[in-house]
């Protein structure tokens, strides 16, 4: 147990209607408490620290107590970024921890046995992603107009956990604040400073509820696993 989870769910959830998102029910319990308790099931999980707007961590503590998620050591609140949102959780992990974690809380069906794998690979190379090759011919296109098609076989969707080495990552949020600097990506932290970081391949089935229907989706995921 060397590892600390920072889950990330401090979004507006501008696309979903006005309703937000990690608070839906989604299966026997909430979006974000589907999340938590993926991260519970894990060996190498040592805490689990949540960052939220300020207002949902009553319910979020409340969830967690409720399907007995008893590696949840803090709750903090978000920043005005997602990057300030993380460097605000990771500032109440454990000073002995030696991996950290970054997950989104809108990833609810995140397998334990890939968040393994992550953290496996993580500590091999110093950092891993989870992800899964596109299915689809990507174009780059400026001003309307195709410029190039990058090879399929390179190209991977990028899903959460990223999990890195704890004295790496931190050397890529100082880098960030040194440069001023603000990434959506926790992998570019790392880029950034010139690390190494594997690409873990995970399933399609961990999506982002990002609309309505995405939730239908994750639904529709859950009765065809169970």
């Amino acid at each position: 147990m060397d590892t600390s989870v920072v889950i990330v769910c401090a979004g507006n959830s501008t696309r979903m209607q006005g309703k937000n998102k990690i608070l839906l029910p989604l299966g026997d319990t909430l979006v974000i408490g589907a999340a938590m308790f993926a991260f519970q099931q894990c060996e190498s999980v040592k805490e689990i620290i949540i960052v939220a707007k300020e207002q949902d961590i009553p319910e979020i503590k409340a969830e967690a107590r409720r399907i007995g998620v008893d590696k949840l050591a803090a709750c903090t609140v978000g920043g005005a970024s997602r990057q300030e949102s993380v460097i605000n959780g990771i500032r109440c992990v454990s000073k002995d921890t030696e991996m950290i974690a970054i997950h989104d809380g809108a990833r609810p069906l995140v397998k334990p046995e890939h968040i393994e794998k992550t953290i496996k690979d993580a500590r091999v190379f110093g950092g891993a992603a989870l992800g899964v090759p596109v299915k689809d011919t990507i174009k780059m296109v400026d001003d309307g107009l195709i410029m190039d098609t990058p090879p399929r076989k390179s190209l991977y969707i990028t899903q959460t956990p990223q999990v890195f080495r704890r004295k790496l990552y931190f050397e890529g949020v100082d880098f960030a604040l040194e440069h001023d600097l603000d990434f959506t990506d926790d992998c570019q932290l790392v880029e950034a400073i010139g690390g190494k970081i594997c690409m873990t391949k995970g399933d399609y089935t961990n999506i982002k509820i990002t609309t309505p229907e995405d939730i239908r989706i994750a639904e529709a995921i859950l009765d065809i696993e169970d």
